[in-house]
């Protein structure tokens, strides 16, 4: 079988580099503009790390399951092995994880579990991937990379980790347990198994109706987001916990079932997807404001910091639904007849 052909500038790959941690830390609100070297230390994890889950996904024909079960492993590995938050009960100077969720047996909580595997599977990666292919619309579902640029890639991301793992640890002087992280480790080769499976067995059988349209699709991903990130961060007391456990399982498998329905609907394309990205991120934009910065520094720069990622975020999103939208309108019409996934036997579009 011959390996997938990749094409294209590396536009694309700078891109993703990138966008991934800026979402992922300055639109957060967790570093500020200032903090941009900080930045560009963080960006071969974050950055590389998006590259290769998106990678492995398109090279194996993966659609956005595979995508989402891939990122749900790399959260685990950059909150787990590589900068010990799960267990580490004084990281960053805050104890986030002895409230009424703890659980003594696994040394971690599980609001911190559900967080972790929030703010890094849906913002630090399937976010910026889904945008950065809205712009290129023609290569949305190819590889970008070939074999040199893939290697090149892998050993960055190992470097960029080994460089987190050792800065947290000369400040933190933690290291979880070898039952933990082999724990964690099973967790992600779980994960990673269930994806290659997911993009072996293909896409779903399509459902009857038509897909919602794309306004309706991004005000739903804004609301669900905006449900489990806004009494996250601004209701921290300890009675709330469960109850934020709670919605995030709800959020969750609401989300999971209507798009995994949606997707297989007819209609359902690129628009889509950009959609649930734009109403992922606008809730980013908006929820940073109240999130102080892990470095401290002055409410003013803070607030400054804030306005300029939320335009710049603004702005990639514009571009991406401008594009998305464009493709669409010069998308070459085809005569009636059986839809679309009747005539490709079967598969699904989401993409």
């Amino acid at each position: 079988m011959a390996p997938p052909r990749t094409s294209g500038d590396g536009g694309p790959v700078l891109a993703l580099f990138l966008l991934a941690p800026f979402v992922g830390e300055f639109l957060l609100g967790n570093l500020t503009v200032p903090e941009l070297g900080l930045g560009v230390l963080l960006a071969p994890l974050y950055g590389c790390g998006a590259l290769l889950v998106r990678e492995a996904a398109r090279r194996t024909g993966g659609g956005w399951p595979v995508i989402a079960l891939l990122a749900a492993a790399y959260a685990l590995i950059e909150e787990g092995p590589v900068d010990q938050l799960l267990w580490n009960d004084s990281y960053a100077g805050q104890d986030l994880l002895h409230g009424p969720s703890y659980v003594p047996g696994l040394g971690t909580g599980v609001e911190l579990v559900q967080a972790v595997l929030a703010l890094h599977t849906v913002w630090s990666v399937c976010v910026p991937i889904a945008l950065v292919e809205a712009c290129v619309p023609a290569r949305r579902t190819t590889p970008w990379l070939g074999r040199r640029g893939l290697v090149v890639t892998a050993v960055a991301y190992v470097l960029g980790a080994a460089l987190v793992f050792w800065g947290n640890y000369a400040e933190e002087h933690f290291l979880a347990s070898p039952a933990q992280l082999a724990l964690c480790g099973a967790v992600v080769v779980g994960l990673v198994v269930l994806a290659l499976r997911l993009a072996r067995r293909g896409a779903r059988p399509p459902v009857a109706g038509s897909a919602p349209a794309p306004w309706r699709v991004g005000a739903a991903a804004l609301a669900g987001t905006s449900l489990y990130w806004g009494p996250s961060v601004l209701l921290t007391a300890d009675w709330f916990e469960w109850i934020g456990v709670a919605l995030w399982c709800a959020v969750a498998g609401f989300g999971v079932r209507a798009v995994g329905r949606w997707s297989r609907q007819e209609g359902w394309g690129a628009r889509h997807v950009c959609a649930l990205a734009a109403g992922a991120l606008l809730t980013y934009v908006r929820a940073a404001f109240p999130v102080r910065p892990e470095s401290g520094g002055s409410l003013t720069a803070d607030l400054v910091s804030n306005a300029v990622c939320g335009a710049l975020a603004l702005t990639v999103l514009a571009r991406a639904v401008r594009t998305a939208r464009l493709a669409e309108s010069e998308r070459p019409m085809t005569p009636a007849g059986p839809s679309r996934s009747a005539r490709s036997g079967g598969r699904s579009y989401g993409g």
